[in-house]
């Protein structure tokens, strides 16, 4: 089903916001929406799948990535040194 990822989408931003429900319209044409459960409000235009899940994404609180000391020591290493 084409519509996984957003709804996916979706629930990560409603696991990541207290007191708000969002749900997700599809509309008769492929497009995805997003609205509250009443339907009255309407948060996004029309917007095509890949587009619509950047949306959501970058909407409400962000959830912190926890770093470990393996992850910090191997970004570290990734940086490139100046050539001499």
């Amino acid at each position: 089903m084409r519509s996984t990822r957003a709804t996916a989408a979706v629930a990560r931003l409603n696991a990541r916001s207290d007191g708000h429900h969002y749900h997700l319209v599809l509309t008769g044409d492929g497009l995805f929406k997003l609205s509250e459960p009443s339907g009255n409000t309407s948060f996004s235009n029309a917007l095509p799948l890949d587009e619509f899940v950047r949306m959501v994404d970058a909407m409400g609180p962000q959830k912190i990535r926890r770093v470990t000391k393996s992850d910090a020591a191997f970004a570290l290493q990734l940086v490139r040194k100046p050539k001499t």
